[in-house]
């Protein structure tokens, strides 16, 4: 079976002290999730991230390595999918410019609405950690 290896980012802003989660659309579906990307060559999985998130949304970011989750997945093509993401933190008011050719929208979401947003469970449960982790809620308070 061929393993594909993908790495992005949570990426957020804070609104006060709340943050809001950037999701994207692709282009070719109606699937949101979080910008990410395929490993390239000798890419680190945090190189990945970082390339991946500036090409989708222009946005040059430091990936938190402190948060780490994976995902794993078997798709329709029979390939096995891993993906490592972390989170990233942008500054209120950057300006996103979208891959048009990968991404179709984008959008800042407060957890719930992210945690609707998001296309499949597996993303959503990522969510979780990540909201977790930033907010220091415990899982039953998410």
């Amino acid at each position: 079976m061929i393993t594909e290896n993908a790495s992005g980012a949570v990426v957020y802003r804070l609104n006060g002290s709340v943050p809001e989660y950037l999701l994207l659309q692709s282009a070719t579906s109606d699937f949101w999730g979080f910008p990410k990307g395929h490993v390239e060559g000798t890419e680190t999985d945090v190189e990945t991230a970082v390339r991946e998130i500036r090409e989708e949304t222009a946005l040059n970011v430091t990936v938190d390595e402190s948060f780490k989750a994976t995902v794993n997945y078997d798709m329709a093509n029979g390939h096995h999918k891993h993906v490592v993401l972390y989170t990233a933190q942008v500054p209120t008011g950057v300006t996103i410019e979208r891959q048009q050719v990968e991404i179709s929208h984008f959008g800042w979401f407060n957890y719930a609405a992210a945690r609707e947003r998001l296309t499949y469970d597996n993303l959503k449960d990522l969510l979780d950690q990540a909201n977790n982790y930033l907010t220091g809620a415990t899982p039953h308070e998410s």
